[in-house]
């Protein structure tokens, strides 16, 4: 995993590219520096176990890629419980540890703190807890939404509805590569295998429902991972008929 100090304020949060929508978008130009002065730029290669070991990063900004959170059954099975994409924070600053790893699913660029200086931040800059406490209700929000999805959807609902969500994750971080806001076009951070994983399906049907969405004019395999979804609102009209 390597690791570098981030340059000083203006090189580095002025051309950051979730600097406006991370949590530190709350801080003034003086409580930025501060925070700047902690972090550390962390590129985490694909695969890797993020959190969960002994050499854990404990807080962090998503700046680039997508980070998979995992849970270990008693019987040694893993099973994906979450997604988190840029801007996302990664880290639990109340109670005890979360009891899930986070692993890259794609190579994977952090904005990180070390515990004891960004606890110490969060004292000193209410805004900040004020945010970090926005994003866990809405995270909370999203996990009711996917509890919705994985018990009452059909499964052509539920691949439509990953396929929406990774969609909108992409163009709200202004990487679809279009100015047209119905328009996306990006590669899947997981296998299918690992879709079939995260949405209770077995791998034949997750293919089988890509091949169908293909057919209905709904997206663009451009190959196993690369997609392009030329209508978002067709799209969202088969996630949620």
């Amino acid at each position: 995993m390597a690791a570098s100090a981030i340059p000083p304020i203006p090189e580095r949060c002025d051309t950051c590219a979730v600097r406006h929508k991370a949590i530190c978008a709350v801080l003034s130009r003086e409580e930025l520096g501060g925070l700047n002065r902690i972090a550390r730029a962390r590129v985490v290669p694909a695969g890797q176990v993020i959190s969960g070991g002994a050499d854990d990063i404990v807080f962090a900004n998503i700046v680039s890629g997508v980070i998979k959170l995992t849970k270990t059954l008693a019987d040694g099975r893993q099973q994906i419980v979450g997604l988190q994409f840029p801007p996302d924070f990664l880290g639990r600053t109340h109670g005890q540890p979360g009891t899930y790893f986070a692993e890259a699913a794609t190579d994977v660029e952090l904005c990180a703190f070390p515990s004891d200086g960004f606890k110490s931040m969060l004292k000193r800059y209410p805004d900040l807890e004020h945010r970090l406490f926005e994003n866990t209700l809405d995270e909370l929000d999203a996990a009711r939404e996917w509890m919705l999805l994985l018990g009452r959807k059909t499964a052509q609902e539920k691949v439509a509805s990953l396929l929406l969500m990774i969609s909108r994750r992409v163009l709200d971080i202004g990487c679809a590569h279009s100015e047209d806001m119905n328009f996306a076009h990006f590669t899947l951070p997981l296998t299918r295998a690992d879709i079939a994983d995260y949405l209770g399906l077995t791998l034949e049907t997750v293919s089988r429902q890509m091949t169908r969405l293909k057919t209905l004019g709904v997206i663009e395999l451009i190959d196993n991972r690369e997609i392009s979804v030329p209508d978002l609102r067709a799209l969202e009209q088969v996630a949620d008929p």
